[in-house]
């Protein structure tokens, strides 16, 4: 019973029993009893006719009454997702068989009020904003709709109380104290954690989880020094709540993106809004937990400063050797300067998590969307006009005219969100939209201004644009920019011919482009451009996010494919740098594969040389470390210092994984083999074996780096 490492054995910590537990989850035994249930079905004959809040609240109440009570014979802590159409993004509730609702992903709820003063604070602050005779109709339905939650939350909670009373006492007796009253210990506040978000998430909702050491180190440490809990115990009762997260993992799984991509991300580490470390025994434990079984539903993030304990860092290399991807990094310095910077109040910044996948906001606080979209499509056919009857005299006015590209996309997502902005509510007729109570109820805003999430509710409303195939569009500019401006090798009109014709006929002037130092080798040339581009970027969302302040609304520019770079195939030529229609091209942040041929500190030297400040909801690297240069304590010293490296330099997130592509290879050969081994894909980890054949090339094909 080996749970998959790229490196030595992991480390046995947990009871034999927790461990077995753990084996048959991430095997699939929950997952697949989820599916035999996948949804409820409407019986209301009338159903079609009633408003969407009441549609919505019916469903609800169904999730509540009516899905399958699970509790598992090992766990310390209750509750469970178990409609599998929930792992589809969508309220598990159907009616002639058809989805009724999506539901909400990429944002992180408020567990911290549950924690500290308990659902029925929510359920008194509903009340008492019920109480304002100014409200309008809507208003009054969608804080109605809040109370109803609770109401259904009530019903999902008395089922636990009932199935928990003589199978699992201890659970029941937290269970008489949370979620709606505050958490009195570890124990309680594990408990109440997890009873919250396995509701959200039995509703369709993928919530992230944040940083779990804030919320929970004082309950430990507290506990720890009034002795009525051990450190191993806390640890077992941790390991509960990580295990059932892996619930949603079925035996046969689809060929997909993968079947780990859930947003249920945690933040470890960093600062509190008085600028104090949080690290604490907990951070600790869930390292820990990781380190012995490999979970990665959770991906985890720490936040890196000058002043990380060494023991945290030397910690965080040890979990990364084993592989998977699981462990990911912030820097913490810059990801404050680009919030504060950007306008946020330094208290609020501190506190700063992620959306569920990488992206940055504050916790509790922000609705989140992105907008991605492929800058070198843009170049290939705006700009460059699918490579028919263009031409450009100099690389100055091909960029001037590329700017002007990037403008007009930047202006169609602005506008494509512009009503949202700027429509009151009311005159939207709240109540057609999709209702998103279960995750309003839980964001600081919505209940204050008696405004849904998807409602301008939250007290920070941010849409993103998101720059893709970063490099690729680098790369191409530089290329044209050497080969016809610089070089005078061909003219404009030869370039454009050898790219309509797939470098067909041209092959040898492709195998001189490919001999250019590209993104990530270091090269000043090519990466003053990479510069430019993310500056100018940055001040056209600048120059767009300006009208949307009056709302408490956003518009900061990021950076990202997450593994778009396969949907976007289709509709990619050619390009300038060398590559064939087809080939699938830069993720993220991170060179195009193959070109990063210096080793891992000259990507890092090249990604830092932007103003990464300015992409203020973030900007991805994705490197693979060789499993064979990370032995020993050399291994654990280089790692801490690559680490050092990127924070010094200015990156923004880190994300490393050191499983070999000879491993990757055999696990696409025997599947059954490798079950649990985990690659990072993007901003989320997969088990290898669910990634359809391109996907899983797509991980394959990354430069392997030593170190």
């Amino acid at each position: 019973m080996d749970f998959f490492t790229s490196f030595i054995k992991r480390p046995k910590r947990l009871k034999a029993s927790t461990r077995k537990w753990a084996w048959e989850s991430l095997h699939g035994k929950y997952g697949t009893e989820a599916m035999q249930t996948p949804f409820l079905s409407v019986l209301q004959e009338n159903f079609d006719s009633w408003d969407n809040y009441d549609k919505y609240d019916y469903m609800i109440e169904m999730c509540a009454k009516k899905a399958p009570i699970r509790i598992c014979a090992e766990e310390l802590v209750s509750g469970s997702a178990t409609l599998g159409a929930a792992i589809w993004h969508q309220i598990p509730v159907r009616h002639n068989g058809q989805v009724v609702f999506s539901s909400v992903s990429h944002l992180t709820i408020d567990y911290y009020t549950t924690l500290s003063k308990g659902v029925d604070f929510y359920e008194k602050s509903v009340k008492d904003r019920l109480t304002d005779k100014s409200l309008d109709k809507y208003q009054v339905r969608f804080l109605k709709s809040l109370l109803h939650v609770i109401e259904c939350l009530r019903i999902y909670h008395k089922r636990y109380l009932d199935a928990t009373k003589k199978v699992k006492p201890q659970i029941y007796n937290n269970l008489l104290q949370v979620p709606f009253r505050p958490a009195r210990n570890f124990y309680e506040a594990v408990q109440s954690l997890w009873f919250i978000f396995s509701f959200v998430r039995l509703c369709g909702n993928w919530p992230g989880i944040g940083r779990i050491d804030w919320l929970l180190g004082e309950y430990l440490d507290r506990d720890l020094k009034s002795g009525i809990l051990t450190l191993k115990q806390a640890r077992e009762i941790l390991a509960s709540f990580f295990i059932k997260g892996t619930e949603w993992i079925q035996k046969d799984t689809p060929p997909s993106s993968g079947d780990a991509q859930h947003y249920q991300n945690i933040v470890l580490s960093g600062i509190d809004e008085n600028g104090k470390d949080i690290t604490n025994k907990v951070t600790y434990l869930v390292l820990d937990i990781v380190e012995e079984l490999g979970i990665s539903d959770f991906p985890i993030t720490v936040r890196i400063n000058e002043k990380t304990p060494e023991k945290l860092l030397t910690k965080v290399t040890k979990v990364m050797r084993h592989g998977g991807g699981v462990v990911a990094i912030y820097n913490e310095p810059l990801i404050l300067k680009a919030l504060t910077n950007y306008g946020y109040p330094q208290k609020e910044a501190r506190s700063f998590a992620n959306d569920g996948c990488w992206e940055v906001q504050i916790p509790g606080k922000t609705y989140f969307s992105y907008v991605p979209f492929d800058s070198l499509a843009l170049l290939q056919k705006r700009t460059l006009k699918n490579y028919e009857n263009v031409s450009f005299d100099s690389f100055d006015n091909l960029y001037t005219a590329y700017l002007e590209d990037l403008d007009r996309q930047v202006s169609d997502i602005y506008r494509s969100h512009q009503t949202k902005w700027e429509t009151p509510s009311a005159d939207k007729k709240q109540n057609t939209t999709t209702p998103t109570s279960v995750v309003s109820l839980f964001e600081n805003g919505c209940i204050e201004k008696a405004r849904s999430y998807f409602d301008l509710g939250p007290k920070y409303n941010v849409v993103s644009p998101h720059i893709g195939g970063i490099a690729d569009t680098v790369n191409s500019l530089y290329s044209i920019k050497k080969l016809v401006f610089d070089e005078q090798k061909v003219t404009f009109e030869e370039l454009m011919t050898a790219l309509k014709n797939n470098w067909e006929g041209y092959e040898d002037l492709r195998a001189y482009v490919k001999k250019y130092k590209l993104y990530g080798t270091d090269n000043d040339e090519v990466d003053n451009i990479y510069r430019t581009v993310l500056h100018d970027f940055y001040l056209i969302c600048k120059s767009y996010d300006e009208k949307t302040q009056s709302t408490n609304s956003f518009f900061p520019a990021g950076v990202s494919t997450f593994g778009r770079e396969i949907n976007w195939l289709p509709d990619r030529l050619a390009s300038p740098q060398g590559s064939k229609i087809g080939t699938i091209l830069a993720g993220n942040t991170s060179p195009t594969p193959g070109t990063d041929t210096e080793g891992a500190t000259s990507v890092i030297k090249s990604y830092c040389k932007a103003n990464l400040s300015e992409m203020v909801t973030g900007a991805a690297l994705d490197l693979k470390i060789a499993p064979s240069t990370l032995s020993g304590e050399n291994g654990i010293t280089v790692l801490k210092s690559l680490i050092k490296s990127f924070v010094k330099l200015g990156g923004y997130f880190l994300q490393i994984d050191t499983v070999n592509a000879d491993t990757l290879k055999k696990a696409q050969q025997s599947p059954s083999e490798y079950k649990t081994l985990s690659v990072r894909v993007s901003g989320w980890n997969a088990r290898f074996i669910t990634l359809t054949k391109e996907w899983q090339d797509m991980v394959i094909q990354r430069t392997e780096h030593n170190l």
